[in-house]
């Protein structure tokens, strides 16, 4: 966990700082609000800020709800001063810590912050079961291979393993390899020396070495180029890497989880993924079940996700009416719990009254709620135009619907829709789309110079689709 620590608190805050990092947390300390902004802008990210109650709390807390940064704030002051407790919980803060700091109270709030963000809702069999097998290995340093379609929350279990080990107290660390340019990766896996290649001005450690200690994840591991899986491999079985450019080996000592939406031993068959490297990422198999799978799950997590984006947006929780979780029960979710929490999302932004009812729920393919304005697809358009009604519902209707259109325009059109689907999320779209972050970006930016509309995060004009 990241914790960021606002203020200087009289020299008190070396101590706190002692005590969340002895708990696992890795600590950055900034002297002012804006300071504190400006770094969580600026990407860096926290999972809690500390912030001494002198500093101007409510302005923090009003500033990172204005720009949608998700962190609860805790106060921290001198002494027991309820007067002074009661003054951040009004601005916001989540809770108030007195200072000098306790270390069972530090360790139980970093505890709390942890556990929910990486919990997992369920109440499905399937679901319980998994966790039992996970629990059942979390304890061994043996390679695990998370697998399942996208949006499952296939990372998210790799986070439950990390917590649920014996190095659940060091750095966890995850890479993407489907997000990072191929030319790239090998040096952000295994890090680089000074002048290695153009650009390297510096020398760089890897997230091998940065993970050193704990746990890393190699996020769409299916995605990495064979040439680098061979060197991936003599990491994997030696515990041992070379930086880019380096000549002495690095010993590392970690846990590999990796993860991947595809059939490797299909992979495996075509020849796109080393067989060895298969086998030893391969010694437990966690495979997630889809959201169509595990249906006992769908009301559980539709009101975790109401609850979670009703507080983000400012907005009193309310309940989901039988017939819209009736709705949600009946769709198919494609795109799994990722899916569903891009829909109640909407949801919470759509309804009007005290319930959320069937016509906020907007799914891939519904019309916008109260006849709002919202463009079909455009490959709807089209079969509307050139194939009338095709109601038979046949494989040969579909294909007719898009005849007399090319490739790129199809290909066009499904990647903006899919965007407007995600609210302009481009990692979501990427994911649902089955391709890379780098590539989507790519297209968005052909399409922007050929005047094509792209729909900006957040966006919810065509939240229908």
């Amino acid at each position: 966990m990241r914790l960021l620590i606002v203020g200087s608190l009289n020299g008190q805050i070396g101590a706190a700082s002692q005590i969340a990092m002895a708990r696992g947390a890795t600590v950055a300390h900034v002297d002012d609000v804006e300071s504190a902004l400006m770094s969580l802008r600026s990407g860096q990210g926290a999972d809690l800020v500390m912030a001494d109650i002198k500093l101007d709390i409510k302005h923090l807390v009003d500033s990172l709800a204005l720009e949608r940064i998700s962190v609860p704030v805790i106060g921290c002051g001198i002494g027991n001063d309820t007067a002074a407790a009661v003054r951040a919980i009004n601005a916001g803060a989540k809770e108030y810590v007195p200072l000098p700091p306790d270390a069972n109270m530090i360790a139980a709030v970093l505890e709390a912050v942890t556990e929910e963000s990486n919990a997992i809702v369920f109440s499905d069999p399937s679901m319980e079961n998994l966790l039992k097998l996970a629990d059942q290995v979390a304890g061994s340093d043996a390679s695990i291979l998370i697998t399942g379609e996208s949006g499952t929350g296939k990372e998210l279990l790799a986070r439950y393993v990390h917590q649920k080990s014996k190095r659940s107290k060091e750095q966890f660390i995850s890479v993407n390899c489907a997000a990072i340019p191929e030319n790239l990766l090998e040096s952000e896996l295994f890090g680089h020396e000074k002048g290695a290649f153009t650009g390297a001005v510096a020398r760089r450690v890897g997230k091998f070495e940065e993970a050193n200690g704990g746990t890393l994840l190699l996020d769409e591991i299916s995605e990495m180029n064979p040439r680098l899986q061979a060197k991936l491999l003599r990491a994997v079985q030696e515990r041992e890497i070379d930086r880019v450019g380096g000549t002495t080996p690095i010993k590392v000592d970690i846990r590999l989880l990796a993860t991947s939406n595809r059939d490797l031993e299909a992979e495996v068959r075509k020849g796109t993924f080393r067989e060895d490297l298969l086998f030893r990422l391969n010694v437990i198999s966690l495979q997630l079940p889809s959201l169509r799978e595990r249906p006992a799950d769908i009301q559980m997590l539709a009101g975790h996700f109401v609850r979670k984006y009703s507080e983000a947006n400012d907005v009193a929780a309310r309940p989901l009416s039988e017939t819209a979780l009736e709705k949600l029960r009946q769709h198919s979710w494609r795109g799994n719990v990722r899916e569903l929490e891009n829909t109640m999302h909407r949801a919470v932004l759509l309804a009007v009254g005290d319930i959320i009812g069937p016509e906020a729920i907007m799914l891939a393919g519904s019309t916008a709620p109260n006849g709002a304005a919202g463009e079909a697809p455009a490959v709807s358009q089209t079969a509307d135009l050139q194939a009338g009604d095709p109601a038979d519902g046949d494989d040969a209707a579909s294909v007719r619907l898009l005849v007399g259109r090319t490739v790129a325009d199809v290909e066009r059109d499904l990647i903006v829709d899919t965007l407007y689907h995600c609210l302009g999320n481009r990692t979501h779209a990427a994911n649902i789309l089955g391709i890379s972050i780098r590539t989507l970006r790519n297209k968005l930016k052909q399409y922007t110079e050929d005047g094509v509309a792209i729909p900006v995060p957040g966006d919810i004009s065509r939240a229908a689709y």
